[in-house]
């Protein structure tokens, strides 16, 4: 079975202190990201990945001031660059974006699809609160709708105020946890999802892909709820849920369980659901059993392991 990994992250060296600053990260984990060499490909090897897309960790160049977020941006994007070609059959990439001047954002799209080769984007959820169904997006997403690669959505850790009233007055290791991994993350990439499409963003842009992981955030579970109430408060517009099947796809990174796949299986199909780990915060050995040994056909195996990802991003 070849796989091809979709959400698998990295932050170059020099520049773990802009990128990851004070996350408290274990060293083991830190290694991990900053290696694009020989522990990287050993696992890979071991657990039978053909290749990793790459990205670096949230929030990448989102969380800093637009002036800052361009250059680093640019250094994100070269060094991913730089190890794709260094293993051209083991790496490609997803290009960071300075969302927080979004022209810029999109210029830089351009050069790291045009120049350098990526695949794709990846996207870091909001940008200081902002949702890409924002307007000043609008240039932005029309750019990589020109560019004709998908965009990965990523969740990022939420706005100090959403975090203090959501998730606060716990443990301080319990607050992290549901804001980020447990639960946060995931419901804030959902909404993400359904506010680009009730916004009207897939209409101003039907050539649009998106990419979203976990086993789609929550929304295989709730899209037919959303779809119901959504349409009554939007009469005589297109269906919800068809606007998020028609242009939204799902990955399996961190859902190694049954239940939520054959769910995203019935509402998304096979042909939208795509491989990946979340290296190195996901256990490469563990997805790669899960897929192997999941009760689906063979056929949707070989789709999800990676023919879906050849034919989105273009491999």
């Amino acid at each position: 079975m070849t796989l091809i990994a979709l959400e698998e992250h990295l932050i170059p060296a020099d520049l773990i202190d802009q990128v990851w600053p004070s996350r408290g990260a274990p060293d083991a984990l830190r290694n991990a990201l900053m290696d694009v060499g020989e522990q990287r490909l050993r696992v890979m090897d071991e657990t039978g990945i053909a290749m990793q897309v790459l990205s670096p960790a949230a929030p990448a160049a989102q969380s800093v001031p637009a002036e800052q977020s361009v250059p680093l941006a640019r250094a994100l994007n070269d060094r991913v660059a730089a190890s794709m070609a260094a293993h051209p059959d083991r790496f490609q990439g997803l290009a960071s974006l300075p969302t927080p001047d979004p022209a810029a954002a999109a210029v830089e799209a351009k050069r790291a699809i045009s120049e350098l080769g990526m695949c794709g984007v990846v996207i870091n959820g909001h940008t200081g609160g902002r949702f890409l169904d924002a307007p000043e997006y609008d240039e932005l997403l029309g750019a990589i709708e020109e560019l004709d690669v998908p965009i990965y959505l990523h969740p990022t850790y939420p706005p100090p105020e959403v975090a203090k009233i959501y998730f606060g007055g716990l443990e301080p290791a319990v607050e992290q946890a549901l804001a980020t991994a447990a639960w946060g993350w995931h419901v804030e990439t959902g909404l993400h999802v359904l506010r680009l499409a009730a916004g009207g963003v897939f209409d101003r842009h039907p050539g649009l892909q998106v990419v979203i992981g976990h086993m789609g955030e929550n929304l295989p579970f709730s899209l037919m709820r959303a779809d119901a109430v959504l349409r009554a408060a939007r009469p005589g517009t297109r269906s919800i849920a068809d606007i998020v099947r028609t242009h939204v796809h799902v990955t399996i990174s961190g859902y190694p369980t049954v239940p939520p796949l054959l769910c995203a299986l019935s509402v998304f199909g096979a042909d939208r659901i795509l491989f990946s780990v979340d290296y190195p915060f996901g256990d490469a050995g563990v997805h790669t059993r899960f897929l192997a040994e999941a009760p689906i056909s063979p056929t949707d195996r070989e789709k999800i392991g990676h023919l879906n990802a050849k034919a989105l991003f273009g491999l």
